[in-house]
């Protein structure tokens, strides 16, 4: 999917600005300065899902998954920096100069859009797919923002915002031949501006959440309660802490309380067997720590519990 839009954007900007240099079209070299955030947006998501497989256990050793958010975090404000901003500003500038004419040509710069509008729209039929099997029958806000994985909404709203900034592009080309001015070449682009900056405000908020550790979901966690409850040797869960590394890596920490008669290689092998059961379900939750519940280790060593026991 990354790959996809990436490739698209990719040939779309360098056409873009080829175009927009020759027409002087401002709503043109905002979709063109689109286009080029657009590409910089998945080479950077690239690099954090490469940097994210890598290793280094004494430097990182809960791993690098949350590269991805990082990255992603990274491409939010791009878009909105890079894109939004500079297509306002040029857009308010062509307002500014309002005596100025037309774009000097209309053939080529409908064309490209024209163009683009498919290439965008065959990269946007990708994204929404892949999130359709994603989203598995919930409502569409809830499983675009509620997801760990920030790809899918990354390219599903740039290329969302790609689309209906190409046909606001268009629409406003026409109505500068047909009235002969630069005012709607202006608001054109100040609109693509406004538009960037929204996708862009949107994407910073949802990786936002990610990148400073959001929980796994309610349903992954009752499962992984229900997991351990269920383990031989265990009386009760008291404490379940949950957080999401990465999409597919989840740190869980549990203070469980054990059968008082178990013995220390009992308990050990009870903490093996739990651990092994929720590896087993769900994948995902890589990081497993588990805490015997204070009323155990008094039972176990009443002088050690003295001391580790918080009162």
């Amino acid at each position: 999917m990354v790959l996809a839009a990436l490739a698209a954007n990719g040939g779309i900007a360098v056409v873009k600005l080829v175009v927009a240099a020759f027409s002087g079209s401002a709503t043109m070299l905002a979709e063109a300065v689109h286009s080029v955030a657009d590409t910089a947006n998945q080479a950077l998501l690239l690099v954090g899902m490469t940097l994210a497989a890598r290793t280094n256990p004494t430097r990182y050793p809960l791993g690098r998954e949350s590269e991805r958010y990082f990255w992603a975090f990274v491409v939010s404000l791009t878009l909105f920096l890079l894109g939004g901003v500079f297509a306002i500003f040029e857009g308010v500038h062509k307002l500014r100069a309002g005596h100025e004419g037309p774009p000097t040509s209309f053939l080529w710069p409908l064309v490209v859009l024209g163009i683009s509008l498919v290439l965008e729209a065959s990269s946007f039929t990708v994204a929404m797919r892949e999130f359709q099997r994603e989203r598995r029958g919930r409502p569409f806000f809830e499983a675009l923002f509620s997801g760990k994985d920030p790809t899918i909404p990354v390219v599903l709203l740039e290329d969302t915002g790609a689309v209906i900034g190409l046909l606001v592009a268009m629409i406003a080309l026409v109505v500068s031949l047909v009235t002969g001015s630069s005012l709607p070449d202006g608001i054109g682009s100040i609109v693509i501006g406004l538009l960037l900056c929204g996708v862009g405000f949107a994407l910073a908020y949802d990786t936002h959440g990610l990148l400073i550790g959001e929980s796994a979901s309610p349903e992954l966690r009752a499962q992984a309660l229900a997991l351990a409850q269920g383990t031989p040797g265990v009386d009760a869960v008291t404490q379940l802490l949950s957080m999401h590394l990465g999409p597919d890596s989840i740190l869980l920490a549990l203070k469980v309380r054990f059968r008082r008669e178990l013995t220390v290689p009992e308990l050990e092998a009870a903490i093996d067997t739990l651990e092994a059961r929720i590896r087993a379900e769900i994948p995902a939750m890589k990081r497993i720590f588990v805490e015997p519940d204070s009323d155990y280790v008094e039972a176990l060593d009443p002088e050690r519990a003295a001391v580790t026991t918080p009162r």
